[in-house]
């Protein structure tokens, strides 16, 4: 850059050539993300204390923010209810990806709504509690999404909104449905697809928890490219419903685990 203008001091010039430098050094790189594409309600968007967060960084993360840009990742990677969010599995989740595969580039596409049950996953259906357009938002942020890179996984934690006796009897045809849709809407049918269990300390208070738990562990074992990973063990932040920090992290790097030693099938 030359500056022509004579008011200008050399340290201006240097600060503003530094400054296009570093806006540079932090836009992700097209086509090179690997992407994550984050779906499901709560326990995925994260309810974790952000006191608790890690707090770190890396230029190697990033995640797509409401205006659909990307940033670097920091908790709350979500944004669904700005007034409830906190500490989700989505950063440590790439996190862990980024220690096994250390010249990675990740960008995530959160798309979780809390609250949100399987008929709102549907096109043009409206979420009441937030007036959000979950399957919508999320089509529209995954193509965006997709100038950048290609999806790699997709990480689903949703069925507390359906664990009820009514909802679980037709929680497994719903799922399949959706994730045929989606698989076609975002052209990934082989991206494997992975599912977590809801937690312990929820099924232990609504035992429908776990019919919707059986429902996934056996969609997975008849689909091809769709994994079920365990949450037990963890615990949740005193309500019973949502994971702490400490819990969702590690759910996260379950996630990565999985994720890091499947293979897909053709």
């Amino acid at each position: 850059m030359k500056c022509n203008l004579p008011k200008w001091t050399a340290q201006t010039c240097l600060i503003i050539l530094l400054t296009v430098t570093l806006i540079a050094s932090v836009t992700p790189t097209p086509e090179k993300l690997e992407l994550i594409l984050l779906i499901g309600q709560s326990n995925m968007a994260g309810r974790g204390e952000l006191m608790n967060s890690s707090g770190d960084t890396n230029l190697n993360i990033w995640a797509m923010n409401a205006q659909n840009e990307w940033v670097v990742a920091k908790d709350p990677v979500h944004f669904d209810k700005p007034k409830a969010v906190g500490v989700g599995p989505g950063l440590a989740f790439a996190q862990e990806l980024v220690r096994s595969r250390p010249n990675l580039e990740i960008g995530l596409i959160p798309c979780a709504v809390g609250g949100s049950g399987i008929d709102d996953w549907q096109p043009s259906s409206k979420h009441e509690q937030t007036g959000i357009y979950p399957y919508d938002v999320m089509l529209k942020r995954v193509r965006a999404a997709q100038k950048y890179g290609k999806i790699k996984a997709i990480l689903w934690h949703q069925g507390e909104s359906d664990s009820s006796p009514e909802k679980s009897k037709v929680y497994e045809a719903k799922l399949a449905a959706f994730f045929t849709r989606l698989r076609q809407d975002i052209k990934a049918p082989k991206t494997p697809i992975l599912l977590g269990t809801l937690g312990d300390f929820y099924v232990n208070k609504n035992p429908n928890g776990q019919i919707i738990n059986d429902i996934m562990t056996h969609y997975a074992s008849t689909h091809k490219n769709v994994f079920v990973l365990a949450s037990a063990g963890l615990t949740d932040k005193g309500d019973t419903t949502h994971f702490d920090a400490k819990s969702a992290q590690e759910l996260g790097r379950r996630y990565a685990k999985k994720l890091l030693e499947i293979k897909v099938k053709k």
